[in-house]
């Protein structure tokens, strides 16, 4: 049996007591694993968000540990906390965005972190910035190959690229990668996805034809890396996968969710038929029954969006929310059950009968990704942290 301790931190500061998120390191550990395999080529595991709602430090450890062989977030901030105060002096880091007048750019060009170049602006901030630390700045040239958000657009590819080599030449950048974002990754056979691999093909013409050799080039996020081997190139970028969901379910891959999210049973009561049940009354009894109040709502990311639709597992079964989820609490019919006060509420677990963030997506009509990333504040997360593997 692995040796485990709790670590006596929470990621995310002190524990209420009404809820908390307990993250499991083996798990992450073992996705990081079944997705190198098969990608096949390096990753750059995803950190950003939190770590998607995990907890960005020791998400960032364990998945170096279990073989990633470079971090992205998307803030300098963020880069910036791993480079210095995650003790992950070593691992490359690229923080995706910046604005081209962000203070601290120089500080992170210094300390050897990648940043996302997605304008002419932005190539000419970092170039800057490397001057200003003595140092090139490492920028990973972004084309916009279709998604039409970030990135060079098509018809500014080959001046774009032109300058960077100008300012590589210079020594004032060097550029480390050339990349794109996938629209339509998730959804097999969609003309999108042809489509952006064949215009990132053009980009990459134009990154070489300015003299460009990049060491790396990046397309493929979780979906594209799990479903189009094509898109792999010489990097992966997973991010919702490393915590055990697939975007592609019609794929199958060996993941297992990372975190659970449980809370409690605050107070039970019996109401008769016809009581109304919460904010404007949404859910009316048709008969007699005990409802259990837990004390978790939006406030802490639980989709208001879900209710009298979600589940949650309570006293050996799954057991349905009614009434409108609220800031801070939410009810739950437990029919005739003598469910107590103090009882353990599954919110989101691992378990063959748990709901998972699957189910809390479908039922707030929204991803997997925001049901994580929307974890509030106020339920701490806890790694179980391996001591000997």
């Amino acid at each position: 049996m692995d040796n485990y301790r709790i670590l006596t931190e929470p990621v995310n500061g002190g524990m209420s007591g009404l809820a908390k998120a307990s993250a499991d390191w083996r798990r992450l550990a073992h996705n990081v694993e079944a997705l190198a395999r098969v990608a096949g080529v390096p990753m750059m595991a995803m950190v950003k968000a939190d770590a998607y709602g995990h907890g960005m430090v020791p998400a960032a450890r364990i998945a170096v540990e279990a073989g990633a062989a470079r971090l992205g977030v998307v803030t300098l901030k963020e880069a910036w906390q791993l480079r210095h105060a995650a003790g992950l002096e070593d691992a490359p880091v690229m923080a995706f965005f910046f604005a081209p007048d962000q203070s601290g750019l120089a500080e992170v060009v210094g300390a050897g972190i990648d940043v996302g170049v997605s304008s002419l602006a932005q190539l000419e901030a970092a170039a800057a910035a490397g001057e200003r630390a003595g140092t090139p700045a490492r920028v990973h040239l972004k084309g916009d190959t279709g998604m039409s958000r970030g990135g060079v657009a098509e018809h500014e590819w080959e001046a774009v690229a032109e300058a960077a080599a100008k300012f590589q030449a210079a020594g004032a950048v060097v550029v480390a990668g050339a990349w794109s974002h996938l629209a339509c990754a998730d959804e097999l056979g969609h003309p999108a996805n042809a489509a952006q691999r064949a215009s990132f093909e053009r980009y990459l013409e134009a990154v070489a034809a300015a003299g460009l050799e990049p060491e790396v080039r990046h397309l493929a996020n979780s979906a594209a890396l799990i479903a189009d081997p094509g898109s792999r190139y010489d990097l992966v970028r997973p991010g919702i996968a490393l915590y055990g969901y697939n975007p592609v379910p019609q794929i199958p891959v060996d993941l297992k969710p990372v975190i659970e999210v449980r809370s409690q049973v605050m107070s039970v009561k019996r109401l008769p038929a016809g009581s109304g049940i919460s904010y404007g009354h949404t859910h009316v009894l048709e008969r007699d029954t005990n409802v259990a109040l837990v004390p978790l709502g939006y406030a802490d990311g639980i989709p208001r969006a879900a209710s009298n639709k979600a589940e949650v597992y309570l006293a050996g079964k799954r057991r349905r929310v009614i009434g409108r989820i609220c800031m801070d609490q939410f009810v739950v019919d437990c029919g005739d059950d003598a469910v107590k006060a103090g009882e353990p509420v599954v919110l989101i677990g691992a378990g063959e009968q748990h709901p998972d963030a699957d189910d809390w997506a479908a039922w707030a009509g929204t991803i997997p990704n925001d049901v994580l990333t929307g974890l509030g504040a106020r339920i701490p997360r806890l790694w179980n942290r391996g001591l000997e593997r």
